[in-house]
């Protein structure tokens, strides 16, 4: 089977889509609790940053794409416009002003923890980029929310299992990948507990009720892919053989079928080319972990590929999306080769 992967020409169009975006101000959806009315600003005064791409979450994981596009073909057409606008955004002021934003008591859960992992992830490209005076301005963000989620996940009792924002396995899946590029031990330890603590115990996952009307995420995929990332591959293997036990049979049959899209200018309704486009990411990353001949393989890769062709073609039909489709599209082609359940 043809493995579909990131070329050049799609690196250009999506970093083209993000650079359309990522410093519009408007429309917004403001996440933002108030105190006083002295608190009621525009987002470019409350996010010196990410002020643009609709919501804050979405314009942080649009320039996580930009640095991971930037990383992947570095003399593309559009490098000059990535590096003029990391060089501009990327400074100790701007950096500052996102963190007085976070030491509001208002903002303690603040984008927690799909925001949270975001700009985790986005701190980690910028690390693995090389760009260290873009990584060393980000760094006091990134700190503020490791340790966020160091003071959160011991005290998070149960885990969220919605296929949206609050999903947790979601946000320890990118939280890892900075644990790792940080080499941040604490943050890795807590979690890593977190994971075993929710997620352990689970067997024989019916996802019966996949997809809701608004998913942009699998929870089913998204923690078997989340317990990829986190455990040994002696540990997972045997764990993804009681978690999803009927694979190889295409069961449970909701996961492998891409889902109906009826109207992309409504924001809710539009999550679903996300859904299909995160899906697509996991059945990948998931086979890849599996051993050569594998028979579950075969039908995860296939899934794969129905779900990318389902989400692709999508990706700028109207704004609801393309304010933040192309970030899962880049997941999807170009994030499973580089990781697999580690050996030990």
């Amino acid at each position: 089977m043809t493995t579909a992967v990131l070329t050049l020409d799609l690196a250009e169009r999506f970093a083209g889509l993000a650079l359309g975006h990522v410093r519009r101000e408007y429309p917004n959806n403001l996440d933002h609790a108030m105190a006083g009315p002295q608190d009621a600003r525009t987002p470019r005064a409350l996010h010196p940053i990410f002020y643009g791409s609709f919501d804050w979450h979405s314009c942080v994981h649009s320039h996580w794409m930009l640095a991971r596009l930037l990383r992947r073909f570095p003399d593309m057409p559009r490098s000059a416009d990535i590096r003029a606008l990391f060089d501009a955004q990327f400074t100790p002021e701007a950096v500052a002003g996102e963190c007085a934003y976070f030491a509001a008591p208002t903002a303690r859960g603040f984008k927690r923890p799909y925001g949270w992992g975001w700009l985790l992830k986005l701190a980690a490209e910028l690390t693995l980029s090389g760009e260290g005076r873009w990584s060393r301005a980000l760094a006091p963000l990134a700190d503020l929310l490791a340790r966020r989620f160091c003071q959160f996940l011991p005290l998070a009792a149960y885990p969220v299992r919605s296929g949206a924002h609050f999903n947790t396995a979601f946000g320890l899946r990118l939280a890892a990948d900075y644990a790792a590029a940080a080499a941040d031990r604490a943050l890795a330890a807590v979690v890593l507990d977190a994971a075993r603590r929710w997620y352990g115990e689970d067997v024989d996952c019916p996802a019966w009720g996949e997809p809701s009307g608004d998913d942009f995420l699998s929870p089913a995929l998204i923690e078997a892919e989340g317990m990829r990332r986190l455990l040994p591959v002696e540990t997972f293997r045997p764990w993804f053989d009681r978690f999803l036990p009927g694979i190889a049979e295409g069961r449970p049959a909701s996961l492998f079928r891409p889902a109906r899209v009826a109207d992309r200018t409504d924001g809710k309704i539009a999550h679903l080319d996300g859904l299909n486009l995160s899906r697509a990411w996991c059945w990948r990353a998931l086979a890849a972990a599996l051993p050569a001949g594998d028979p579950r393989r075969l039908p995860m890769e296939a899934a794969s590929a129905r779900h990318l062709a389902a989400g692709l073609p999508h990706l700028s039909v109207d704004y609801m999306g393309e304010h933040w489709l192309a970030s899962f599209a880049t997941l999807a082609l170009d994030e499973a080769p580089e990781a697999g359940a580690r050996e030990g």
